[in-house]
């Protein structure tokens, strides 16, 4: 890539979901109620987790982490399109887009170590239950946290070191809701070439992950059988949570990014499922099936209910 190319597009142009008013009105509804659920179902997780103290172990710890990183990559790009579906011109800046780019795959990258740190302690608790406390001290789900966090930045980054110096002077239409690095790279009037190959090692990499995810739950299944009825149902409602949301969260990025169908409507539908639809499942995957999370709701609501009694 020539150093010092400059972009001429100061603007790009979403072309959105679909161009129906009728319909964007509708959308427009759908989404908003999805975006406050989303913000509401994560926050409560959140809050619950920090205020409640049988909450206080490392699952619950991670739990957390993943409901915030949720809430943010739906916030990237979610607030956007919903208010475009009001915008006849539906327009990004050119540093709005370079942003998006940035934070979704900032906080899409963290989400993926996260996954797997969570696996990890899927495997640690039900393999090795008499050395969990251990192994996953404070201290270590700390450092794990800011590991996730790091890759995150890291994987963001060089991706945007490769995206900034592309140079736009051609078509600026992108026809999504968001900017993402597929989309964007289209629309570069240079050779792209050694891009390409950079983010097909990246998706090799998600690839990689996702085989990985599975097969470590796979392990610890077929571990824990040999065990009592009871721990084997308590280890498969635990990790069949984690294993649904590994596939809601892996299934349309590897759809995206490693195996790409480049069917717009496709593509659109996959970008909804990951940036709005999974962010939106968690929190009723890990709280419908979770007794302790159950408990607390019960007592948050009953405080509540007693404390509007009492005024």
């Amino acid at each position: 890539m020539d150093e010092g190319n400059q972009s001429v597009v100061s603007e790009f142009v979403l072309l959105g979901l679909c161009h129906s008013w009728n319909i964007q009105l509708l959308l427009f509804l759908v989404f908003l109620m999805l975006y406050l659920i989303i913000v509401l179902g994560n926050t409560l997780i959140v809050t619950l987790i920090i205020t409640g103290p049988h909450l206080h172990s490392p699952m619950y710890f991670f739990l957390a982490n993943l409901s915030f990183v949720d809430l943010w990559i739906s916030s990237v790009t979610t607030p956007k399109m919903i208010t475009d579906f009001l915008r006849e011109n539906k327009t990004i800046s050119f540093g709005d887009c370079m942003c998006q780019v940035f934070f979704v795959h900032f906080f899409g990258g963290g989400e993926i170590v996260l996954l797997l740190v969570m696996a990890y302690d899927r495997y640690v608790a039900i393999c090795k239950p008499l050395h969990y406390s251990t192994i996953m001290s404070l201290r270590r789900c700390i450092g794990l946290v800011v590991s996730y966090w790091i890759t995150g930045f890291v994987h963001a980054f060089s991706q945007m070191v490769m995206i900034i110096q592309l140079s736009f002077c051609g078509p600026r239409e992108i026809d999504s809701f968001f900017c993402d690095i597929p989309l964007v790279v289209e629309l570069a009037c240079m050779d792209t070439s050694t891009l390409g190959i950079f983010l097909n090692g990246a998706s090799g990499v998600l690839g990689l992950t996702f085989v990985v995810l599975l097969i470590s739950y796979t392990y610890i299944l077929l571990t824990v059988r040999q065990r009592s009825k009871t721990a084997v149902s308590k280890a498969l409602s635990t990790c069949t949570a984690h294993i649904t949301v590994v596939v809601l969260f892996f299934g349309p990025c590897i759809f995206i990014y490693v195996w790409p169908l480049s069917i717009p409507w496709v593509d659109k539908f996959l970008a909804v499922f990951y940036s709005v639809i999974t962010p939106f499942l968690n929190p009723a995957i890990y709280s419908l099936r979770n007794k302790e999370m159950k408990n607390a709701m019960k007592r948050l609501r009953n405080y509540y209910i007693d404390s509007q009694g009492e005024t």
